[in-house]
């Protein structure tokens, strides 16, 4: 990669990781709304965007895919009883098996540890 590509990347990456910032707060209410199903992809998501290995193209789509689970007017808007949060399900899942070999064992353990703690069984 050329320096001028390098430093493209950088000032890239650093936009990335300063959009990346997500109310968690704000974040957890979605998902507690929207039900254990869904918050298991979403936070695993969410940690890889966290995880420092993720390559920012996959940090772009991720933060593209929470940001659709967030927002309450979508495809099928997130108040439509059932079948509200399916589209975001659809996305969320398409956009993880994309990056799939970026899901490490670790950011599952996250995630599954969030997910039993926001959603006790």
């Amino acid at each position: 990669m050329s320096p001028q590509n390098q430093s493209k990347e950088k000032i890239y990456e650093a936009e990335v990781v300063d959009s990346s910032v997500i109310d968690e707060g704000v974040f957890k209410k979605v998902l507690i709304k929207a039900g254990r199903t869904i918050a298991q992809p979403a936070l695993e998501a969410f940690e890889m965007i966290l995880d420092p290995s993720t390559p920012t193209q996959a940090r772009v789509s991720l933060i593209a895919a929470l940001t659709y689970l967030i927002m309450p007017i979508d495809l099928m808007p997130d108040f439509v009883p059932v079948a509200g949060f399916s589209d975001d399900l659809v996305a969320l899942t398409a956009v993880i098996s994309l990056w799939s070999q970026y899901v490490s064992p670790e950011i599952r353990l996250r995630a599954r540890r969030k997910l039993d703690a926001w959603f006790p069984v």
